[in-house]
């Protein structure tokens, strides 16, 4: 049997002698059936999800590469198609092609980020590559930061660095302030740290969507009574229904003066700071001591590929470094598993550097200029009579029709979204303040303005 495996081993793995002609014509066909599914998407719709799909388990000896194949294809028809026009209900638009083949290459690479010596070359780029973004966001030098899985993580790092940093780490009083529409992640972040829902103190937001600063106050002095030690507070540069930015300059302001970590969750809004589009509420983010930026959720980049960019390098070190003792190191070269929570990472940080040649700072702001044209483009021509709308600087709408009590919202968005279904057009249906409210993202670069107006007509009969 094991005679038989290596016989055989050019059918599992890549070859070392030159005689990969296998494997080309796989990823010929597998590129194939790729592009074919994307070619096709305006015939299927966004989502074309069989309730009968069934997902095989291996068998005793494998199955053929024909099997194979057509599993492949099932997979695909049965998946969400994010390069359909009517793909507007999530923070996921098409992916770039550069970005996609910096996912095989990093598949292919198969190396390992946990040390310099299992991917030097890796390592460098992404400690380049975080050290340029920290830098463009208005950092200093002594700034830089650690790719992760997703937003959660990123956010979750910057957390258990900040609560380390305020010399909290197995305090029971210690607290983390947030807005009361920041994202569902901190509420995972306090309970992985050991701590409950009583230590996450949710700031009130004004009409705008936006943190109120007095209440914000208010809490922090309630904290004070209540011995409550207070590690951070976390602003949102674009909360999730509506876009919001809350009001980083007076947080700043405030963290300073009470020296309080300020951490700002920029998963959806913080890939603007790196540009030069006037987005109102964008300045000041260098005055945090840390920002999550995910560039998945709108320029393009491959899942997953999220960056936690801190002002202070030695944080993440001070935080996160235990030693390796079974991995080499070398001089003023740091270990990047030694710098947040995973171990063991994908090469991934290369289809956000692919991404990035690819397009370059202006191929950046014209896939973010065109998502703010179509949010506004959307709003301009919605019957604002009938429709309350609930927007930001970013470019996310959630609308709901005006006069509608809980019931009758829950019926109408239900409703509307099993139409909009049928028509092409994917819509979202966040929960939010107790009410559920339509939401479109307007990411996807494949939708254009008749796309908008077609969707319109439908909310509108």
């Amino acid at each position: 049997m094991t005679e038989d495996l290596i016989n055989k081993k050019d059918i599992y793995f890549p070859s070392s002698l030159g005689t990969n002609d296998n494997f080309i014509t796989l990823l010929n066909r597998a590129t194939q059936i790729l592009c074919d599914w994307f070619s096709n998407a305006e015939k299927y719709g966004p989502l074309t999800f069989d309730e009968n799909f069934k997902c095989l388990m291996p068998d005793e000896y494998g199955n053929s590469t024909e099997d194979l194949f057509s599993e492949i294809q099932s997979l695909l028809n049965n998946s969400f198609n994010p390069v359909h026009p009517g793909s507007l209900a999530h923070l996921d638009p098409p992916p770039l092609i550069f970005s996609i083949l910096g996912d095989l290459i990093a598949a292919g690479l198969n190396n390992n980020l946990l040390a310099y010596e299992l991917s030097p070359s890796v390592t460098l780029l992404e400690e380049s590559l975080c050290k340029w973004f920290a830098k463009k966001i208005g950092f200093n030098d002594s700034s830089g930061g650690i790719a992760a899985s997703g937003g959660t993580l990123s956010n979750l790092n910057a957390l258990i660095a900040a609560r380390h940093n305020a010399g909290l780490g197995s305090d029971p009083n210690s607290v983390l302030l947030v807005s009361e529409d920041a994202h569902s992640s901190f509420i995972k972040c306090t309970r992985i740290m050991g701590l409950d829902d009583t230590n996450l103190v949710k700031i009130k937001t004004d009409n705008k969507g936006c943190m109120d600063i007095d209440n914000l106050k208010y809490s922090l002095d309630q904290c004070s009574m209540n011995n409550k030690k207070i590690f951070a507070i976390v602003a949102t540069l674009g909360t999730t229904v509506r876009g919001a930015i809350d009001p980083i300059k007076d947080i700043s302001d405030i963290c300073k003066e009470r020296n309080i970590w300020l951490h700002i969750d920029g998963s959806i809004g913080g890939i603007f700071g790196v540009t030069s589009i006037p987005i109102e509420g964008l300045n000041n983010i260098n005055q945090a001591n840390s920002i999550t930026i995910n560039p998945q959720k709108i320029i393009g980049i491959t899942k997953t590929s999220s960056l936690l960019l801190v002002s202070n390098m030695r944080t993440l070190e001070n935080t996160f470094s235990t030693g390796l003792p079974y991995i080499s190191s070398k001089k003023n070269i740091i270990n990047r598993g030694e710098l947040g929570i995973q171990g063991s990472r994908p090469a991934e940080v290369i289809k956000l550097w692919l991404g990035l040649r690819s397009l370059g700072l202006k191929g950046m702001e014209d896939i973010l200029n065109s998502s703010i044209n179509r949010k506004d483009f959307f709003i301009k021509n919605i019957n604002k009579n009938k429709f309350e709308i609930y927007s930001g600087p970013l470019h996310i709408i959630s609308f709901l029709p005006k006069g509608l009590n809980t019931k009758e919202t829950d019926f109408w968005t239900q409703t509307k979204v099993n139409e909009l279904m049928k028509n092409n057009f994917m819509l979202s249906r966040p929960k939010f303040k107790g009410k559920y409210y339509l939401r479109v993202v307007m990411g996807n670069y494949n939708t254009n303005e008749s796309h908008i107006e077609e969707l319109l007509k439908i909310l509108h009969a």
